[in-house]
């Protein structure tokens, strides 16, 4: 057989070829459609113009991410000297890489506000940053999980706070891209498996709204003050009253109305 002729009965084959290396590869499971990435919120689509009121909330929102970044830099900088673990090294390194990201976008914004910014850490985040200068090895690596963990928890929520709040279009912005990365640093954080679930404080309970009697059937709206009690328009103990009378006096007349049978037969054959 010339060369000819076998290259034209493979090229023939090819396609039954394809056909069962499609069908083995739909058949195994890694084939599956994998999931969908987490999407990441379109930045693009909010505007950085600066326009809306700045409430003091907005303002100490920015405080608040700056003083984060001004002591989560240095302390994992402190984790690449003071950690023994890779894992905590690579932790500290990239929530600092981050951090100074995220300060340049809040430094951008107050400056475009003009919202005065703090220059260095507060009381409480240069106690942590002592700890960590007093600790080394595995004592270090639960120090910095613990305190870094601990803050946040508490940012995160007061960044959502802002971002569904704030009237001004830099700060909405600023808190979208900061809730990104705080959303990033509980990841790496709890990556560690450092991290105590039990000892975090736990969620106050749920508020119990009371139903609305307008007729619309949704909740009423709390109010501000104290509110007083409200008074029963009905009286049980005396609606308790009644419904024994009530039913003494049916039991009373049923007895009356309804003779004995043997009675109701003589008084029935006397008539005929």
């Amino acid at each position: 057989m010339s060369a000819v002729d076998r290259l034209f009965r493979r090229s023939h084959l090819l396609p039954s070829l394809m056909v069962a290396a499609t069908a083995v590869l739909l058949l195994q499971p890694s084939a599956a459609h994998a999931e969908p990435g987490v999407p990441e919120p379109p930045n693009g689509l909010i505007s950085d113009t600066g326009d809306g009121d700045v409430a003091a909330a907005d303002k100490d929102f920015a405080v608040k991410v700056r003083l984060a970044g001004l002591w989560e830099i240095p302390a994992g900088e402190m984790a690449q000297e003071r950690s023994n673990n890779p894992k905590i090294k690579k932790i500290g390194r990239d929530i600092a890489d981050q951090h100074v990201v995220l300060d340049k976008m809040v430094r951008d914004a107050a400056r475009k506000l003009t919202i005065k910014l703090p220059d260095k850490p507060n009381e409480d985040q240069q106690g942590w940053l002592s700890e960590m200068r007093d600790a080394e090895g595995e004592d270090f690596d639960q120090i910095y999980i613990d305190r870094l963990r601990a803050a946040h928890g508490k940012i995160f929520p007061a960044i959502a706070t802002i971002r569904t709040s704030t009237r001004n279009d830099t700060i909405r912005k600023l808190a979208q891209r900061a809730n990104q990365f705080v959303m990033t640093h509980l990841t790496l954080l709890e990556s560690s498996t450092l991290v105590d679930f039990e000892s975090l404080p736990t969620a106050p309970p749920p508020a119990v709204t009371p139903v609305s009697n307008s007729g619309g059937g949704g909740p009423a709206l709390a109010s501000s003050g104290s509110s007083a009690p409200a008074s029963s328009p009905v009286n049980l103990p005396l609606i308790g009253g009644l419904l024994v009378v009530i039913v003494g006096l049916a039991f009373f007349v049923g007895r009356s109305v309804l003779a004995d049978p043997r009675r109701r037969r003589r008084r029935y054959r006397s008539r005929y």
